[in-house]
Protein backbone atom coordinates (compact mmCIF):
# COMPACT_ATOMS: atom_id res chain seq x y z
CA UNK A 1 0.00 0.00 0.00
CA UNK A 2 2.69 2.48 0.90
CA UNK A 3 4.65 2.15 -2.30
CA UNK A 4 1.16 2.26 -4.36
CA UNK A 5 0.50 5.64 -2.35
CA UNK A 6 4.14 6.56 -3.11
CA UNK A 7 3.73 5.88 -6.87
CA UNK A 8 0.58 7.78 -6.58
CA UNK A 9 1.84 10.95 -5.76
CA UNK A 10 5.12 10.70 -7.78
CA UNK A 11 6.84 13.85 -9.42
CA UNK A 12 6.18 14.18 -12.86
CA UNK A 13 8.17 17.43 -13.38
CA UNK A 14 10.79 19.26 -11.24
CA UNK A 15 12.41 22.46 -11.24
CA UNK A 16 14.80 23.78 -8.68
CA UNK A 17 15.65 27.78 -7.76
CA UNK A 18 18.49 28.48 -5.79
CA UNK A 19 18.64 31.79 -3.25
CA UNK A 20 21.54 31.57 -1.06
CA UNK A 21 20.20 29.93 2.11
CA UNK A 22 16.79 29.15 0.64
CA UNK A 23 15.93 26.65 -2.51
CA UNK A 24 12.71 26.58 -3.90
CA UNK A 25 11.08 23.54 -5.27
CA UNK A 26 8.72 23.32 -8.19
CA UNK A 27 6.93 19.92 -8.14
CA UNK A 28 4.33 19.09 -10.66
CA UNK A 29 2.59 15.78 -9.05
CA UNK A 30 0.01 13.47 -9.72
CA UNK A 31 -3.40 12.87 -7.66
CA UNK A 32 -4.86 9.14 -7.00
CA UNK A 33 -7.65 10.39 -10.21
CA UNK A 34 -4.57 10.79 -12.42
CA UNK A 35 -4.82 14.49 -12.87
CA UNK A 36 -1.94 17.60 -11.85
CA UNK A 37 -0.88 19.49 -9.48
CA UNK A 38 1.74 21.90 -8.04
CA UNK A 39 4.07 22.03 -4.70
CA UNK A 40 6.61 24.62 -3.98
CA UNK A 41 8.48 24.08 -1.04
CA UNK A 42 10.79 26.41 0.19
CA UNK A 43 14.03 25.11 2.22
CA UNK A 44 15.98 27.42 3.97
CA UNK A 45 19.11 26.02 6.03
CA UNK A 46 20.33 27.09 9.72
CA UNK A 47 23.72 26.29 10.75
CA UNK A 48 24.42 26.05 14.13
CA UNK A 49 27.82 27.56 16.57
CA UNK A 50 28.88 24.27 16.19
CA UNK A 51 28.84 23.71 12.21
CA UNK A 52 25.86 21.24 12.67
CA UNK A 53 22.86 22.13 10.39
CA UNK A 54 19.25 21.79 9.66
CA UNK A 55 16.44 22.50 7.57
CA UNK A 56 13.01 24.46 7.20
CA UNK A 57 10.69 23.47 4.75
CA UNK A 58 7.25 25.65 4.17
CA UNK A 59 5.00 23.75 1.32
CA UNK A 60 2.23 24.75 -0.86
CA UNK A 61 -0.18 22.73 -2.69
CA UNK A 62 -1.90 24.32 -5.61
CA UNK A 63 -4.59 22.93 -7.59
CA UNK A 64 -5.35 23.70 -11.45
CA UNK A 65 -8.86 25.46 -10.23
CA UNK A 66 -6.34 27.73 -8.13
CA UNK A 67 -3.70 28.24 -11.00
CA UNK A 68 -5.37 31.55 -12.66
CA UNK A 69 -6.08 33.81 -9.94
CA UNK A 70 -3.19 32.57 -8.10
CA UNK A 71 -1.07 33.67 -11.11
CA UNK A 72 -3.09 37.45 -11.45
CA UNK A 73 -2.63 37.97 -7.45
CA UNK A 74 1.24 36.92 -7.82
CA UNK A 75 1.92 38.82 -10.87
CA UNK A 76 -0.38 41.62 -9.11
CA UNK A 77 1.71 42.02 -5.83
CA UNK A 78 5.23 41.58 -7.47
CA UNK A 79 4.44 44.28 -10.01
CA UNK A 80 3.83 46.19 -6.81
CA UNK A 81 7.02 45.80 -5.60
CA UNK A 82 8.64 46.84 -7.88
CA UNK A 83 6.92 49.35 -8.82
CA UNK A 84 7.52 50.81 -5.48
CA UNK A 85 10.79 49.64 -4.68
CA UNK A 86 12.12 49.03 -8.23
CA UNK A 87 14.27 45.82 -9.21
CA UNK A 88 17.60 46.47 -7.06
CA UNK A 89 17.84 44.03 -4.19
CA UNK A 90 17.56 46.51 -1.08
CA UNK A 91 19.68 44.33 1.69
CA UNK A 92 22.40 44.09 3.87
CA UNK A 93 23.10 40.76 2.85
CA UNK A 94 23.10 40.80 -0.79
CA UNK A 95 25.72 42.78 -2.54
CA UNK A 96 24.19 44.89 -5.75
CA UNK A 97 25.47 42.84 -8.46
CA UNK A 98 23.05 39.97 -6.45
CA UNK A 99 21.56 37.43 -9.00
CA UNK A 100 20.00 34.12 -8.52
CA UNK A 101 20.82 31.14 -10.03
CA UNK A 102 18.37 29.79 -13.44
CA UNK A 103 15.96 27.28 -12.42
CA UNK A 104 17.12 24.13 -13.05
CA UNK A 105 14.81 21.88 -15.30
CA UNK A 106 15.30 18.24 -14.89
CA UNK A 107 13.83 16.51 -17.85
CA UNK A 108 16.49 14.54 -20.07
CA UNK A 109 16.31 14.50 -23.80
CA UNK A 110 13.37 17.03 -24.53
CA UNK A 111 11.31 13.80 -22.04
CA UNK A 112 9.93 14.30 -18.99
CA UNK A 113 11.12 12.22 -16.31
CA UNK A 114 11.22 11.82 -12.19
CA UNK A 115 15.15 12.21 -10.84
CA UNK A 116 15.42 10.73 -7.45
CA UNK A 117 17.92 13.91 -5.88
CA UNK A 118 18.81 13.07 -2.74
CA UNK A 119 19.14 16.39 -0.72
CA UNK A 120 19.95 16.43 2.84
CA UNK A 121 17.56 18.84 3.32
CA UNK A 122 14.62 16.43 1.90
CA UNK A 123 15.15 13.76 4.67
Amino acid sequence: MEEKEFLENEEIFSKALRAGRRTYFFDVRATRAKDYYLTITESKKFTHEDGSFHYKKHKIYLYKEDFEPFKDILNEMTGYVFEEKGEEVISERHQKNFKTRAFQDYSIDGYNSTINLNFEDLQ
